[in-house]
């Protein structure tokens, strides 16, 4: 799509007129951006900034907190035994060139992580991103979210859907997210957490959770 978007831009003899007024319009963006990210301290709610808007999350399902909870407590487990470096839950904010995400779980190498302060508020492009969708957060994970976290080079996106318990794992492959995993059943490894090799159902499942956390810490 970004392909296409550019060849039709530069063919186009407006393309001088159309840039200029592109770049008025993202000045004007980031003006607005910028007080959003003053008030970071003072908002108590998820609550993300995506192209020119300040999105104000509703409230989650039980089954969506559920799911990225065990998720979450499972990659912590294992990241902290394993000392690979920092796992975000639920309210971390990823900053990227134009836009501000909370993804519902992210993941960070030492290499980046080591640099992170106790008082940060935000943060660069993880290194593995996690999106439980919604019917109204959909599109954006599915559309602008993908396209996004690809074009910064975030090396793993999984998006987990909850009503059929199927988790996708897309990775980047020459700058492109190449489907790996679609599956509601199986085991899932992750590239971004080194040897982070877990059942799918252990997402949905907390018996089957607190048995790979056994595991793991037997392991570790």
């Amino acid at each position: 799509m970004t392909h296409e978007l550019y060849t039709q831009l530069i063919n186009s003899p407006s393309a001088p007129i159309l840039v200029d007024k592109l770049k008025d319009a993202l000045e004007v963006e980031q003006v607005v951006r910028k007080e959003f990210h003053k008030q970071l301290d003072q908002i108590d709610y998820k609550c993300e900034f995506i192209n020119g808007q300040k999105i104000l999350h509703s409230p989650v399902t039980k089954y969506h907190n559920e799911f990225a909870l065990l998720l979450g407590q499972l990659m912590n487990v294992y990241v902290i035994s394993n000392n690979l470096g920092f796992v975000g839950y639920e309210k971390i904010m990823i900053s990227l060139t134009r836009n501000d995400y909370e993804p519902d779980l992210c993941f960070f190498k030492t290499e980046k992580a080591k640099l992170f302060t106790d008082k940060q508020l935000r943060f660069p492009a993880p290194d593995l991103a996690v999106e439980i969708l919604s019917e109204s957060s959909q599109k954006r994970d599915r559309v602008i979210k993908f396209e996004d976290y690809q074009n910064h080079n975030v090396l793993e996106y999984w998006m987990i859907v909850p009503e059929t318990k199927t988790i996708e794992q897309y990775i980047l492959v020459d700058e492109i997210y190449e489907l790996k995993l679609n599956s509601s059943d199986g085991f899932i490894e992750s590239l971004a957490v080194e040897g982070f090799k877990i059942p799918i159902q252990a997402i949905f499942d907390k018996k089957t959770n607190l048995q790979v956390i056994t595991d793991l810490l037997q392991t570790s």
